[in-house]
């Protein structure tokens, strides 16, 4: 960075940080909880994600005190079924995933060199979508209604509501809604990462931390909507008696194992990769030097989340599958090993050629290494279909898990508590408390947890809630017992040292583990990630730009101001971080909490067949969402471009592929047609296990859905060519062809209703007209997005706000119109012509 110049007085800085100040501060009162800043809103995400795992982690106990002796009748078996059941909904859903997103949420902003990311008023959203279907579904226990069919919800049992009752109505939409939050916030996650860098910060340069936090973003778009596809098929099966896992009526209860194995096997290295996230930043910072194989690691992390896809089946190897396919997983299932061994020998590596101080959160990581190498252990050996077929569904796997998920993900969260506290109001926590909590967890877990290898193998089955005494698993079970005590007194310690009050203790240093990395240059008391966004030559700057942190806090980097009131941050490149945009995000804003609470309130209703409410509670989310879009996005600014500091000046509003509007909607469909696919892989997977697919029934011929193509493809047209022509300043031809574009889409759903509608295709009574009414009603549903879109698009540039050079609006909507029109061209050839036209 140049040298201080000479108008940077004492008065001027102060002047820029008041102003600075004003813009970025939190609401008080009770408007706090409108905030959308991303310091906060990744400290109320953390903490609920915490809640929630010592509610998940009581339950937990309860099952271990009924498992404890032989015959127990401390719980009935419903209530231990319901216990269980949400043990494992809150461990996977509501902490594992979330954790780490509210990690990121926290941290990012500042490790990037960024003032924030890029959609704040979307990570609040997120956040109370969490934290309202959590509750919901946590409070379900309470009233005797929790799910009780196990965390995975295999059909037929769950989806009779005889045999599962409101349970699984109350999983299924209760969850379902907490993966539009971990949806939102890998959309935010990945723009952020990719787009708002500090300059220079080219991709070879980033931290770790975001290298981890982008890949499992990515397979968060690619797990999740699979299992949202599932939810859709789940539901309409029972709310009307959809046959899809019915097999009397074609359907097969297979196809929600894949379905959900697709999303569940992922889901453990979306769990696991941003554990190693945490344990890249701290190894680094106590062995005192640069991570050794940066490059290795990052390759490692990227293969582990590629093949991490391709092991879903052996979830299924007892399912009787073909013996080509279980050698295929089987193989795969083994070779993931080798990706995760690599970053495994990173970290050794690194602590070997430096010098390890073990403070409490070295210990805490390592700790969870080794733990983490056991269950790795397991994991190959249940990777080989003979052995899995002997421990499948016994305590073999319950230990299994639990090795790799606590040891790969709760003790390097632990040591991140540790690493990070200060970061909060830059205090520490107790290094005498952290070493007992340490090892309370480390043995308690282990007393915990090794045993259940052997119940496993003596043969005791998972989710029993009673046994006889004879088996010889009682002292087996009564250690486990024990050990999760000692392991949770553990857990009660950690909390204790974070809740205890700490105002006698004197504030510390801004980075007193003198690590490398930008997050420690964030001052707690302050809401702006940086003061001034610094340039970056350097993976660990701190170490490698002396000056640098002087340099930020002196306002001699970008944007040192905030002249016009706004809270303001920079676009960079994808690959080189270059300079390109300033981005203007939204500030405190009530919004989000009325959107996420209106949408909560619409699958709450949905959950009881409460349709009037239900509807009304959708309008409302409706009309809050237009407003917050309305309000809130590509606003037109009062001049084009802006001095940001150091000689540059760079534009305030860009459209297209240039903004960040732009990239959020294509991730954003990208997801989107994921779940597409996997119920057009439904469509196929049905077709193909059934020498009969349809029944014997009619399909919705080949005319009505060809003809809804076609329509829909003209649709598109005209919308690529209103954006062509307002780009030209022919605003009027551009509203004659919305309005065009509008009315074809409108007569292209009458059109795709037409098929099945003449042609009689009842859903209840077998599983093909079911598949092709589903598929109808997703495009159509899109259809309507799509038409609100127009309208939206049409409003705005009747009131003035979408012009020939400010269309990101326009832009953002033709893109979403790409993908309905590959959503249609799959849909109506397939249905029309799949298996009609006599191809098998």
């Amino acid at each position: 960075m140049s040298a201080r110049p000479d108008t940077h007085s004492r008065q001027t800085l102060k002047a820029q940080e008041e102003r600075l100040r004003a813009v970025w501060a939190n609401p008080s009162g009770w408007r706090y909880w409108t905030s959308v800043n991303n310091f906060q809103v990744g400290l109320w995400y953390t903490s609920a994600a915490f809640a929630f795992m010592l509610f998940g982690g009581v339950l937990a106990l309860l099952v271990r005190l009924q498992l404890a002796t032989p015959e127990n009748g401390l719980l009935s078996a419903d209530f231990y079924n319901q216990a269980f059941t949400l043990h494992g909904t809150v461990m996977m859903f509501l902490f594992a995933v979330p954790i780490f997103e509210a990690a990121a949420i926290f941290l990012l902003p500042p490790m990037l060199g960024a003032r924030e990311l890029p959609f704040p008023r979307l990570g609040a959203f997120g956040f109370w979508s969490f934290l309202i279907g959590g509750v919901f579904v946590c409070g379900s226990i309470f009233f005797n209604a929790a799910p009780s069919s196990g965390w995975f919800m295999y059909p037929p049992l769950a989806t009779d509501p005889e045999l599962s009752g409101i349970g699984a109505d109350i999983w299924l939409l209760g969850l379902s809604f907490i993966e539009i939050a971990s949806i939102a916030a890998a959309v935010e996650l990945i723009v952020g990462i990719m787009k708002c860098r500090a300059p220079g910060m080219r991709i070879n340069l980033m931290p770790l931390f975001a290298w981890y936090l982008l890949i499992v973003a990515g397979m968060i778009l690619f797990a999740f909507p699979p299992l949202i596809a599932g939810d859709i098929l789940f539901e309409m099966q029972r709310m009307f008696d959809w046959p899809f896992f019915d097999a009397e009526r074609g359907g097969d209860p297979l196809l929600w194992q894949h379905l959900f194995w697709i999303f569940g096997h992922p889901e453990v290295y979306i769990i696991f990769l941003p554990a190693i996230a945490l344990m890249a930043m701290i190894v680094p910072t106590f062995s005192q030097r640069p991570i050794v194989g940066y490059s290795w690691i990052v390759l490692a992390a990227v293969g582990t989340g590629f093949l991490s896809f391709g092991l879903w089946v052996h979830h299924m190897f007892t399912t009787g599958l073909p013996q080509i396919s279980l050698a295929f997983f089987s193989a795969a299932s083994e070779a993931v090993a080798i990706p995760t061994g690599v970053q495994i020998f990173v970290f050794v590596a690194t602590m070997l050629a430096g010098r390890v101080i073990f403070s409490v959160p070295m210990l805490f990581g390592a700790g969870g290494i080794a733990i983490f190498v056991i269950g790795g252990f397991t994991g190959v050996m249940v990777a080989l279909a003979p052995f899995d077929w002997q421990a499948h569904d016994t305590y073999f796997v319950v230990a299994h898990l639990h090795y790799v998920l606590i040891g790969g993900m709760l003790f390097p969260v632990t040591a991140g508590i540790y690493y990070y506290y200060p970061l909060i109001d830059a205090k520490h926590l107790s290094e005498i408390l952290g070493r007992t909590a340490f090892w309370l967890m480390f043995s308690g877990f282990n007393i915990a947890f090794f045993p259940m290898h052997l119940t496993g193998l003596r043969g005791m089955p998972r989710r029993v809630f009673t046994y006889q005494a004879e088996l010889g698993w009682d002292w087996l079970n009564l250690t486990s017992t024990t050990g999760a005590f000692v392991f949770a007194s553990g857990v009660l310690v950690v909390v204790f040292d974070v809740l205890r009050p700490k105002h006698r203790y004197r504030r510390g240093e801004l980075n007193p583990w003198k690590a490398g990395t930008l997050e420690w240059i964030s001052e707690p008391e302050e809401n702006w990630g940086v003061r001034s966004i610094p340039t970056i030559t350097s993976r660990y700057p701190l170490w490698d730009q002396k000056t640098l942190m002087r340099d930020i806090s002196e306002g001699r980097g970008y944007l040192p101001d905030a002249e016009e009131g706004r809270r303001e941050g920079l676009v960079t490149s994808v690959l080189d971080a270059r300079p390109l945009q300033v981005l203007r995000v939204g500030g405190t804003s009530h919004l989000a909490i009325i959107s996420a609470a209106s949408l909560g309130a619409t699958f709450v209703a949905l959950t009881f067949h409460w349709w009037i409410a239900s509807f009304v509670a959708a309008m409302a989310a409706f009309t809050a969402i237009i407003w917050w879009l309305w309000t809130g996005t590509a606003e037109i600014p009062e001049k084009p471009a802006k001095d940001v500091g150091l000689g540059l000046t760079l534009p305030i509003y860009a459209s297209g592929p240039a903004s960040v509007g732009w990239w959020a909607m294509f991730i954003t469909m990208v997801g989107d047609s994921t779940a597409f696919a996997s119920l057009v892989f439904g469509y196929f997977f049905y077709w193909t296990i059934h020498p009969d697919f349809t029944g014997s029934t009619a399909g919705p011929g080949v005319f009505w859905p060809l003809l809804a193509l076609a329509l829909f493809a003209l649709a598109w047209a005209l919308i690529v060519l209103a954006r062509r022509y307002n780009a030209r300043g022919y605003v009027l031809i551009m509203r004659l062809c919305l309005t065009a574009s509008f009315a074809l889409t409108c007569i292209a759903s009458v059109a795709a209703l037409e098929g099945p509608r003449t042609h009689a295709m009842q859903p209840t009574t077998h599983v093909y007209p079911a598949i092709v009414w589903i598929l109808v009603i997703w495009v159509l549903a899109h259809a309507a997005v799509g038409a609100v879109m127009q309208a939206y698009c049409l409003a705005r540039s009747l009131a003035g706000r979408l012009t020939h050079r400010y269309d990101a609006d326009l832009s953002n909507v033709v893109l979403f119109w790409h993908f309905l029109v590959i959503t249609a061209a799959v849909t109506f050839p397939v249905i029309g012509l799949f298996p009609q036209a006599g191809w098998r």
